[in-house]
């Protein structure tokens, strides 16, 4: 059930979002059908690892569908300002309305009919009686006449609330005086114009005290409310959020005219005063117009310009300088301060986090390849110096303090200078990578830098051939002695094995680790990204260990200058003397002995911990040198198809060579079921070369246990254990012919 859960989340990693979500936008879809065929059979860790997936798909169709929204904000507001002009007309038709039946119902009651209809003189004059019989107004009309001059005053004085009082009383004296027939048509209509024109112009002066940078907060909001209460909520939600721009470009500049440097205090106090005021005015626009959906895409919109201002203004005077001097730390301060600011307006529905991120990311990838350029470069020098000595890394610095390194590990001058420049790397890294989701840029750079000081490792090697390839490297101090070459190693190893990952550990995500805290770090470590990341470090330990085990083999195998000394004329040539041979491994495969003893103490002692690796080590140097005679062609085209063909003697020797390889890697516990099929396979190729040349090298070859008993002998002389030539059972010295046969043909 795992693996198929396993394929099946890798299979949907290659799908787009959207095809992922099909099966869910379904008008079929079943939830509860959904999880029980997921979790029938699952245990507790597929349980949690579907949960993961999930989650990650939950955060993958969030972030569409945000990216969705901002991609159609404007058409939104365009839309919504539309309505808003498109209301406004209908208020202003449906008042004419009112004051049009108003007139019709007037006209139909005949009231007045003689006054309205009449097209001659007589009608007017006959209104004009009608007027001087009626000199004494009615009180209803003598209000309308007070009414307006009260009101005149109250707009002068700009007493709003007493203006918005009166506008009401004479909206309401309007409606009574139509419902009771108590004014005249014309009368009535000229009270409801001159009520609509006091009151646009209570909104003009509305308007202007909202734009005045001198109106106070309090008085800002009640003239705001005021300005929605009149009818014009459109207008008076874009007055406010200008009026905000406003005060925030004010402050804006008094805030750099007082700061001679744009530091991180800078940043701290733009960034507190950006999104301090995104916050206040969005607190003003919800307590002004609610949770309009108009109103509400119209201040995502405006925090979302002011976002992008503040983003371009911090990264043109701190970001960038600071990224162009790689200071790292400066601009994860910065961003982690930016960070924080910016969730605090999450709760009211303003992720600005978008933003930031489309702004910042290329101010903090330059940043980061300032820094592991930094760390390339020192490395680089303190390599041309190190001598390549053990020793453990002194506390002190914020590396040590942070994460120290454990007692039993030592590291050379560059390896523990190297390691302390990463550890504060990925120390500042972590914040920008899970602030600006960085996607393992930040990793992918601490492998680039790691590769690069496994390369000035391999220059440090004595004839490396990367000396003359690349003459950058060059200059490295060189590591003479077999010690100083196994500490490269040891180097490579405890920062790819241990250090690295454990200060890598901090950035890498979450995931399902949340559920369990506890565990949070191990989790985190065991995530697929940081096992496949954890591979490549050891995938570049693994490229110095060959090297290492290739630069010892060809020592061996070749003089200084430049002949081979591991030819097949060792064994061709021993069938040309007369004499008997004494049995003893050759030279070379003396030397290979010697040199393998000397490695397994050094390793036995820098490699405290770490004996799988240099097992490992001791395998692949033997490995090296014996395929290096399985693969040479002019070895075997000489004892195949040479002039002097191999005889007896030189198959014995070789024999006894291989034999004596198998023995002491075996003792060493080094022998690995490949070198053992390698030489089982050279051995057997070797008696077919005598074969050939019609000769039965079984009639001549002794019993297998004279090759042990020779081999181990040496080894004990070659360890100072034993003299050859001892008194035992047998002389070793003279074979006797046996079923060598049946080792070869195995």
């Amino acid at each position: 059930m795992s693996s198929s859960i396993g394929n099946s989340a890798e299979l949907e990693g290659n799908l787009t979002l959207s095809d992922r979500l099909k099966v869910f936008k379904g008008s079929t879809f079943d939830p509860e059908a959904y999880v029980t065929s997921k979790c029938q059979r699952m245990n507790e860790k597929e349980t949690r690892h579907l949960s993961s997936y999930l989650v990650e798909l939950k955060k993958a169709s969030a972030e569409e569908m945000r990216k969705s929204v901002y991609a159609n904000y404007a058409a939104f507001i365009r839309t919504s300002k539309e309505i808003s002009a498109l209301e406004g007309q209908l208020l202003s038709m449906r008042n004419l309305l009112s004051a049009q039946a108003a007139l019709v119902h007037g006209l139909a009651d005949g009231v007045h009919i003689s006054s309205l209809c009449a097209d001659d003189a007589d009608d007017l004059r006959d209104e004009d009686l009608y007027d001087m019989d009626n000199k004494q107004l009615s009180k209803i009309e003598n209000w309308v006449v007070e009414f307006f001059d009260r009101l005149e005053v109250l707009l002068a004085e700009k007493r709003v609330e007493e203006s918005m009082a009166a506008l009401e009383e004479g909206r309401r004296v309007a409606i009574e005086a139509h419902e009771k027939r108590t004014l005249s048509p014309s009368t009535l209509l000229s009270l409801n114009n001159a009520i609509k024109e006091k009151r646009q112009e209570l909104a003009d002066q509305l308007a202007e005290a909202i734009s005045q940078p001198s109106t106070r907060a309090g008085e800002l909001r009640a003239a705001v409310l005021a300005l929605k209460k009149l009818g014009d909520g459109s207008r008076a939600h874009t007055l406010l959020l200008r009026s905000y721009e406003r005060r925030l470009q004010a402050n804006i500049q008094s805030l750099r005219a007082s700061n001679t440097s744009y530091g991180v205090a800078f940043a701290a106090a733009l960034s507190q005063l950006v999104f301090s005021t995104i916050a206040q005015a969005a607190s003003d626009s919800q307590a002004v117009v609610g949770e309009d959906p108009a109103y509400t895409s119209e201040l995502v919109t405006w925090a979302v310009k002011q976002a992008e201002s503040f983003a371009l203004l911090l990264k043109r005077h701190t970001l960038a300088s600071s990224a162009a001097a790689g200071s790292l730390r400066v601009t994860a301060e910065c961003i982690q301060l930016c960070a924080s600011h910016c969730s605090s307006l999450e709760s009211r529905g303003l992720a600005l986090s978008p933003v930031l991120l489309k702004h910042f990311r290329p101010g903090v990838e330059q940043a980061l390849t300032g820094n592991l350029k930094r760390i390339e470069q020192s490395s680089a020098a303190l390599a041309a110096s190190d001598d390549w000595s053990l020793s453990y890394t002194p506390t002190g610095s914020r590396a040590s303090s942070t994460t120290p390194i454990a007692p039993h590990l030592k590291l050379s001058i560059s390896a523990q200078r190297f390691n302390s420049m990463v550890q504060e790397f990925l120390e500042d890294a972590g914040p920008l990578d899970e602030a600006l989701q960085l996607d393992g840029i930040a990793l992918d750079g601490v492998l680039q830098v790691f590769n690069s000081y496994v390369d000035l490792l391999i220059n440090a090697l004595p004839g490396s051939a990367e000396n003359e390839e690349n003459p950058v490297h060059r200059i490295v101090k060189v590591a003479e002695t077999e010690s100083q070459q196994t500490a490269l190693l040891v180097n490579a190893l405890l920062l790819a094995d241990e250090l690295i990952p454990r200060s890598a550990s901090r950035i890498l995500p979450q995931g399902a680790s949340q559920s369990t805290p506890r565990r949070g770090s191990s989790d985190r470590q065991n995530r697929p990204e940081h096992r496949e990341w954890k591979k490549k470090l050891q995938r570049s330990v693994d490229r110095l260990r060959d090297s290492f085990c290739r630069q010892h083999a060809l020592e061996l195998i070749f003089t200084e200058e430049g002949e081979v000394r591991l030819s097949s004329e060792i064994y061709i040539l021993m069938d040309e003397t007369t004499e008997e041979p004494e049995w003893f491994p050759s030279p070379i495969f003396q030397e290979l002995f010697a040199k393998l003893t000397r490695i397994a103490m050094i390793v036995s002692d820098m490699f405290v911990g770490r004996e799988r690796f240099a097992t490992i080590l001791l395998m692949r140097l033997t490995e090296t040198v014996i395929l290096w005679i399985s693969d040479d062609q002019s070895f075997w085209e000489e004892m195949e198809t040479g002039d002097k063909p191999l005889g007896p003697l030189g198959l014995q020797q070789f024999y006894l060579d291989m034999e004596f390889v198998m023995i002491f890697a075996s003792q060493g516990r080094y022998l690995s079921r490949n070198l053992h099929q390698v030489i089982k396979n050279i051995i057997a190729r070797a008696v077919e070369a005598v074969s050939a040349t019609g000769l039965d090298p079984y009639s001549t070859l002794p019993e297998e246990e004279w090759f042990a008993e020779v081999a181990q002998i040496a080894i004990k002389m070659l360890m100072g254990k034993g003299n050859f030539g001892v008194h035992g059972e047998r002389d070793v010295t003279s074979p006797s012919v046996s079923s060598a046969k049946s080792y070869t043909s195995n």
